[in-house]
């Protein structure tokens, strides 16, 4: 019976590596120049200049996001010639944060 227990436990348990990356998850969402970033790409994959330029941002700053963004598997690149377009890699928390735009929104 003890034993029963305790591999419940283990199953709940959350590993370093799975709280590193949901932790790191929310840190790219708690940032709103990361925020505005990623909902662009919701709609479309763009390349650095067309972000850059959408977003009234320095190529430099979006370059650096998007390196932040990447290293968190949240977009992801093609390359066409010399131009990387960036697209969202990760539908699930795409989802989150349109919902919680549409929360702010409507609250």
């Amino acid at each position: 019976m003890a034993e029963d227990k305790q591999k419940r436990n283990e199953l709940h348990q959350l590993d370093e590596e799975t709280l590193f990356i949901v932790s790191q998850t929310f840190k790219a969402l708690g940032d709103p120049t990361r925020i505005r970033i990623l909902h662009l790409l919701a709609q479309k994959e763009h390349s650095v200049n067309e972000i850059a330029e959408n977003l009234s941002l320095l190529q430099s700053t979006v370059s650096h996001q998007l390196r932040f963004l990447k290293n968190v598997r949240l977009v992801k690149y093609r390359r066409e010639g010399t131009t990387l377009y960036y697209s969202m890699d990760d539908e699930h928390v795409m989802n989150v944060l349109e919902q919680t735009i549409h929360h702010a929104q409507h609250h």
